[in-house]
């Protein structure tokens, strides 16, 4: 089965906030599918966290290296076009659009065998895995009143971050923290993202350090991104003074760039991006590696209906990862495929127990966001 061409899809109309400085809006495009097309009349599909004018690019340079390649072995085509890129660098567009096509490669691998994609990542561990909803923080007042929302939904774990937390004042950060406590209550899972990533971060070793002792005294489960992505010997110290676990990891792609940060103990829960840092295959050894390092992994899930999916199996696959993100109010989570997602009584997600990805995609949703007709095949 060969592949016989890519086309990418640009989502736009109603792109959710991030909370960056730099704020996006709703016209512009952060996420791209793929579709990944062969000649046995198979199409796989995967997501890409960058814009639709990156991926088309990378898309026109890797095309010599997957026209025609095999379309049933995702890893040893995505690792092929990783090693020939290595002049046009590593770890920006070209290595995210590689992420989308390993992702579609899995989804038709698991069409074509009649099997979910977890099974073939080497068994399931799991069959419902609990997602946390995941949203901006706010002013106390507000932000109380959406969690209260969210909880309504269903859901029993949370996550929310960026917006004023770190950037405003100390007083502030407890007092959104107590607010959102009260919201879920004292037997919800809580999970606090500073967004350390952010342009221009400020806040330093020191900083973490008070907050976490202030996020421990309210139970949060974790303190993810409390420093700059780059600040690798604090984020050891921190890990190993704080008292709550330490996540992260969404900004770096390709497992050579995890090795150091887990090898030198820098997270307790570290979260790549299945869009961003290679696919599925990449993300599987990553997951290995801090397997071997004592690490756990949390798959980081601000992308799209395909990149749960893919976050899904890949939680299948691992026997300590017991949570996936799930951003919420995100109609290229809740819209795209048919008959979404639905949380059962415990708040919890089922994997998907069909062939490949195990999801269909509502085509006429992708293209009313992508702003053309997209084919079935």
């Amino acid at each position: 089965m060969k592949i016989t061409r890519i086309d990418a899809y640009g989502l736009r109309g109603l792109t959710p906030e991030g909370g960056w400085s730099n704020e996006i809006r709703p016209d512009d495009c952060v996420h791209t599918l793929v579709a990944v097309r062969t000649d046995a009349g198979l199409t796989g599909w995967g997501s890409v966290f960058t814009n639709d004018g990156l991926v088309k690019a990378a898309l026109n340079v890797l095309a010599p290296l997957y026209a025609g390649e095999n379309a049933l072995e995702p890893e040893r085509v995505s690792e092929k076009l990783h090693q020939h890129m290595f002049w046009l660098g590593r770890g920006g567009a070209i290595t995210h659009t590689i992420s989308g096509i390993d992702i579609a490669l899995w989804d038709i691998l698991g069409q074509a065998t009649g099997q979910p994609v977890g099974r073939l990542l080497g068994g399931r561990y799991r069959e419902r895995v609990r997602p946390y909803a995941s949203l901006l923080m706010d002013q106390p007042e507000p932000l109380r009143d959406h969690l209260q929302r969210v909880k309504a939904q269903g859901f029993r774990a949370f996550k929310m971050g960026w917006g004023p937390f770190g950037r405003v004042s100390h007083a502030l950060d407890e007092a959104i923290v107590a607010a959102a406590r009260e919201a879920v209550g004292d037997d919800a899972w809580l999970m606090v993202d500073a967004g350390g990533s952010d342009a221009y971060w400020t806040n330093g070793y020191k900083w973490a350090m008070r907050t976490a002792a202030m996020l421990a005294d309210y139970d949060v489960y974790w303190f993810e991104e409390p420093l700059s992505p780059d600040a690798l010997e604090d984020y050891v110290q921190l890990r190993r003074a704080a008292p709550l676990p330490i996540a992260g990891g969404e900004v770096l792609t390709r497992r050579q760039s995890f090795q150091p940060w887990l090898q030198a103990g820098a997270f307790d829960i570290v979260q790549p991006d299945v869009t961003k840092v290679g696919g599925i295959s990449e993300e599987r050894r990553i997951g290995w590696m801090a397997q071997e390092n004592g690490v756990r992994l949390i798959p980081h899930g601000w992308n799209t209906a395909l990149g749960l999916a893919a976050d899904l199996h890949l939680a299948s696959a691992f026997p300590a990862t017991e949570f996936v993100e799930y951003i919420t109010g995100s109609p290229y989570i809740d819209e795209l495929t048919v008959g979404g997602w639905q949380l059962d009584e415990e708040g919890m997600l089922a994997i998907p127990d069909t062939p490949g990805l195990g999801v269909t995609l509502d085509l006429d949703a992708v293209s009313r966001y992508a702003g053309t007709t997209v084919e079935a095949s």
